[in-house]
């Protein structure tokens, strides 16, 4: 299995994901396993369900773990944490309120080489279905948010490169060498998301 990128076919990747049908939809089971698959055999985050050439709203989280994520990026990572999988499926997400303000350099198994520096919420309060079909209700705060945040944005056609600050063209070993000395910032852990991007903005400008 090969994620759709931009390449392949970039109008595909900027449709808006469909709600899942939770009680007729006789596929999701077959759709989180491809889900899962891929994650296990490729070295990602996370994944939409969007970039396997599923159209639905769900979202696979497999490593939100920032301690784990700096190891990997210096190659220090024992066989067990190469191998970390969260396995937690979010199905039909919706944010419902963003706080705080974050900066990372993103990568996307859809994207390419396209490498931005994306200013993200630091906490998300998250509503949601989980594999269960039981609804849930979750924050998510600091890195995983991060995660978390990239792949919504999938759910509405909306890839990392549109909303970065700056993009750069890196390859895998490019990008891993980078975020060594550019990694995972915290600008602020509270106030509301929109008005902390603006301030923080505002100063960079100034």
């Amino acid at each position: 299995m090969k994620a759709i990128t931009i390449e392949d076919n970039e109008k595909y990747l900027r449709q808006i994901s469909e709600t899942v049908d939770i009680k007729n939809d006789k596929e999701i089971e077959k759709d989180i396993k491809v889900l899962e698959e891929f994650c296990k055999e490729n070295e990602v985050m996370a994944m939409a369900a969007i970039q396997l050439g599923i159209p639905k709203r769900i979202v696979y989280l497999k490593n939100t773990n920032i301690d784990i994520i700096n190891k990997l990026q210096t190659n220090e990572a024992t066989e067990n944490e190469e191998k970390y999988n969260e396995s937690r499926v979010l199905i039909n997400p919706i944010i419902k309120k963003r706080e705080g303000l974050t900066e990372y350099w993103e990568a996307c198994a859809s994207c390419l080489d396209n490498f931005g520096r994306v200013l993200r919420p630091y906490k998300i309060y998250l509503e949601y279905t989980d594999i269960n079909g039981n609804k849930q209700e979750s924050t998510f705060e600091g890195f995983e948010s991060t995660v978390l945040s990239h792949e919504m944005d999938h759910l509405d056609g909306i890839l990392h490169m549109d909303i970065a600050e700056e993009v750069k063209i890196m390859n895998k070993e490019e990008r891993k060498k980078w975020r060594q000395q550019n990694g995972y910032k915290i600008i602020s852990q509270t106030g509301d998301y929109k008005k902390e991007k603006m301030l923080y903005k505002q100063k960079e400008n100034i």
